[in-house]
């Protein structure tokens, strides 16, 4: 497993990965402190859009763990960076958590629920039958749909969970108009975690519990692909899908186990 121990870039997904909801999963202490250790350039890339990268590095400071904030990147930060580089100065419809918001107003994109560019959907408790009805009716005249991410579930503390993808289809399916997701597995967001990191593609390796976004992420961006089983994906669903990570592990913690064999 030495191809493991030569990567200096390791990109990692959250949900599922890390964590379920607030609680901390078995291992994780371990494998940040290998990453340190190791000197390993790493980067959290979750396609969660509810919490800003500070928020995130709270909220892993709650469960014990002292992480520099420059270590998150989520896709609430990539779709902003999308919308502000297609329509500068644009205005948007938005359903979503705080973190997808802030990332908007910050990159010069003001909110509108009168006649916006943009209609972009998260994940986020703001998401109703009404937030449906207006996302629907903006996008019939002509504001152009967005997804922060691509995953239909999500895990949490109490089992899987509608994700970005299952909110957004009802939009989707009312007015005849796809999406486009910005998140995992977009080579957008794969390619902007590579920069932050400062490593080529060669040279990382993504960990995540989600075949139809992190791993494929990985395949379609030339990096080493480890599919962890403490999210959504169990061995046997591995079958399902055309391609294969290198590796699967049943978390994050046996990493460090695996490289000093």
């Amino acid at each position: 497993m030495e191809a493991l121990r030569s990567r200096r870039g390791f990109i990692c997904d959250m949900d599922g990965v890390i964590y379920h909801g607030n609680r901390l999963l078995p291992g994780v202490r371990e494998f940040v402190d290998w990453l340190y250790r190791e000197n390993k350039r790493f980067l959290f890339l979750t396609n969660s859009s509810e919490r800003s990268p500070k928020e995130l590095q709270q909220k892993l400071a709650r469960m014990g763990l002292d992480i520099d904030e420059s270590h998150f990147y989520t896709s609430a930060l990539a779709t902003a960076k999308f919308i502000s580089s297609q329509a500068p100065g644009s205005s948007a419809y938005v359903i979503g958590g705080a973190g997808l918001i802030t990332a908007l107003y910050d990159a010069g994109i003001t909110m509108n629920d009168v006649d916006p560019d943009f209609v972009i959907v998260g994940e986020g408790n703001s998401y109703n039958y009404e937030s449906v009805l207006k996302a629907v009716h903006f996008v019939q005249k002509g504001a152009r749909l967005i997804g922060t991410n691509t995953d239909l579930t999500g895990p949490s503390e109490d089992g899987i969970i509608p994700a970005c993808r299952a909110m957004i289809s009802p939009i989707e399916l009312t007015t005849g108009q796809s999406a486009y997701f910005v998140g995992k597995p977009n080579p957008l967001m794969m390619r902007t975690g590579l920069r932050i990191l400062d490593v080529h593609s060669e040279e990382a390796v993504i960990v995540g519990d989600r075949m139809d976004t992190d791993i494929v992420a990985g395949i379609e961006s030339g990096l080493d692909t480890v599919l962890v089983l403490s999210g959504v994906t169990s061995r046997q669903e591995i079958t399902k899908f055309p391609y294969r990570p290198r590796l699967v592990l049943n978390g994050v913690g046996d990493i460090p186990d695996t490289v000093s064999v």
